[in-house]
């Protein structure tokens, strides 16, 4: 491509009249565009440029012209900077542009100079182009370099993003999910930003009214939406398959916000020995005084199960999977078919799975209610159940800063990274402590030794990257162990960067009696470890040099 080829005052080979399909887009550095421009340049010394629209499997559809308002500088940018890299900066000032016209995501960009760098465009953006409707070469009378500007510039944009092809991957879903298209537009900025206010103002009544009605897009007040929290809840749907999500400020907020609503009072629950501990403090204590009751089975026992719905006129089943602290797995669509038959809801926990591993939503959950590495809770499912939940927590009030939910963003895009080296760390160290002397026994689903390792196989991708174990030993043996480790902090959660450990007999149940905590299972030489993303000989060496100084 020639230097400069879009610069103001550059002469550009005419370009052939467009099939009826074809409009034009033109400079607009006023931001109004009221009329359209069929010169080579226009008035603010800028090319115009022919892109065609074609609808995916539909040949011939009358759509409304498409035009974008470039930034009043883009042209003398562009200039400066195409000795450089013409394209790229084409590429990311059509991007940042605003389209004036309703989108229309049927809607795909295609009319390239070749088909080798259509298919490129399509491919890093996940959008479906239709080869017959592709010129392997331009007409005779355009310069090459003109068309693949067009190409590029027009193709890139994700306004052509067509919704019916969405990329697949964990991975482009956890950096691109909800952003794309949903980040509040500020400066033409490539993160999301923070939205730092309690309340949203309107021009008009009229306004106001369109918003009460649902013909006005737009926020009324901090703790009924957030225009971060809003993007970050769509990534999180994007991540999970869900149809919408609900933040909440804590994992505990969003489980007991989703009991609340969706157990009436009289009903019955349906919930597994092994879960966490504030759950079950829920579950037991305050649930009741609703007069909802509740059955607790194994997280294996099926029959109990069916005894269960058989007996009673379950509301709900909640589990966890894999459960807090020994890593159970309970079998999602068996137990999906069998609440389902009797009418009732199944909500699945995933913190410890995470999308990335396991995507409960797929396996016929109308539920998921994962952890995020910042303070915070949340829900998804389909629209008409979580729009229950979301009408009790807009009473409640347990919602999100949204520097939270920026926080929870940022890390969404590298939590694929994260999970995938965390993954590789607790197999390995699964398998070395199993080997091992002063290991009793080893709680990981992701071993042939574990009880449900076939139903993990099954649904999980990866087996998460925390590790349950108990040391040979009694507790004071276990917390030598503990304090003779150096990588890991001592410490609760998981998911982070950082490797952590900690005893649940003194984090989690210390105020119980020991006869107390056999009924919940908790060993004093029990041991749970979350993997960080350190170099896992690292990690290795330092948990078998604290194991040999026992």
């Amino acid at each position: 491509m020639a230097a400069g080829m879009l610069s103001a005052g550059s002469k550009v080979a005419p370009v052939p009249s467009p099939p009826a399909a074809f409009h034009e887009c033109w400079s607009d550095p006023s931001g109004c565009s009221g009329h359209s421009s069929s010169s080579a340049k226009g008035a603010s010394g800028s090319v115009p440029l022919r892109s065609s629209s074609t609808c995916v499997g539909m040949a011939h559809m009358e759509i409304r012209p498409l035009i974008l308002r470039f930034p009043p500088n883009f042209v003398r940018q562009l200039s400066i900077k195409a000795r450089r890299n013409c394209g790229n900066i084409g590429v990311a000032q059509v991007a940042a542009a605003r389209a004036t016209q309703e989108y229309t995501p049927d809607l795909v960009a295609a009319y390239p100079s070749n088909g080798a760098a259509a298919a490129s465009a399509a491919t890093s953006l996940d959008v479906a182009i239709s080869s017959s409707s592709l010129s392997d070469s331009p007409p005779p009378d355009v310069d090459s370099s003109v068309l693949n500007i067009a190409t590029t510039l027009i193709a890139s944009s994700p306004f052509f993003a067509c919704e019916k092809a969405k990329p697949r991957s964990t991975s482009t879903l956890a950096v691109h999910g909800g952003e794309r298209l949903g980040r509040p537009k500020v400066a033409d900025a490539l993160a999301t930003p923070i939205v730092q206010t309690s309340t949203y103002t309107f021009q008009n009544t009229a306004e106001l009214i369109a918003f009460q009605e649902g013909s006005f897009g737009s926020f009324e007040y901090g703790r009924y939406g957030n225009p971060t929290t809003h993007v970050a809840e769509s990534k999180i749907s994007a991540l999970e398959g869900a149809e919408t999500t609900l933040l909440s400020a804590s994992g505990m907020c969003a489980t007991t916000t989703m009991l609340l609503a969706l157990v009436p009072a009289g009903g019955h629950i349906v919930t597994t020995t092994d879960c966490y501990r504030r759950t079950r403090q829920f579950i037991h204590t305050v649930l009741p005084k609703m007069g909802i009751t509740a059955t607790v089975i194994d997280p294996a026992d099926v029959f109990s199960l069916e005894c269960t719905l058989d007996q009673n006129n379950v509301s709900l089943y909640f589990s966890e999977s894999p459960t807090n602290p020994y890593l159970r797995c309970i079998d999602i669509p068996r137990i999906s078919e069998l609440c389902h038959r009797k009418g009732a809801l199944v909500c699945i926990d995933g913190t410890f799975a995470t999308p990335i591993n396991q995507q409960a939503l797929a396996l016929g959950v109308p539920l998921d209610s994962p952890y995020d590495q910042v303070l915070a809770g949340s829900v998804s499912g389909s629209r008409d159940v979580i729009d229950v939940v979301r009408k009790l927590h807009n009473i409640l009030g347990g919602v999100i800063d949204p520097n939270a939910a920026y926080l929870i963003l940022r890390g969404m895009k590298t939590l694929h990274l994260r999970v995938k080296q965390q993954n590789i760390t607790a197999l390995k160290l699964a398998r070395a402590l199993e080997e091992h002397s002063m290991i009793c026994r080893v709680y990981y689903p992701g071993l042939e030794s574990h009880p449900e390792h076939k139903v993990a196989k099954k649904q999980m991708s990866g087996f998460g990257g925390v590790i349950s174990f108990e040391i040979a030993g009694d507790l004071e043996v276990t917390s030598k162990f503990i304090d003779g480790l150096r990588i890991p902090y001592i410490a609760p959660s998981l998911g982070g960067c950082e490797s952590l450990v900690e005893q649940p007999t003194i984090i989690s149940y210390w105020d119980q009696s020991p006869a107390q905590r056999a009924l919940f299972g908790i060993k004093d030489n029990l041991v749970r470890f979350s993997c960080g993303i350190e170099d896992y000989d690292d990690i290795h060496a330092d948990v078998m040099q604290s194991l040999a100084a026992l």
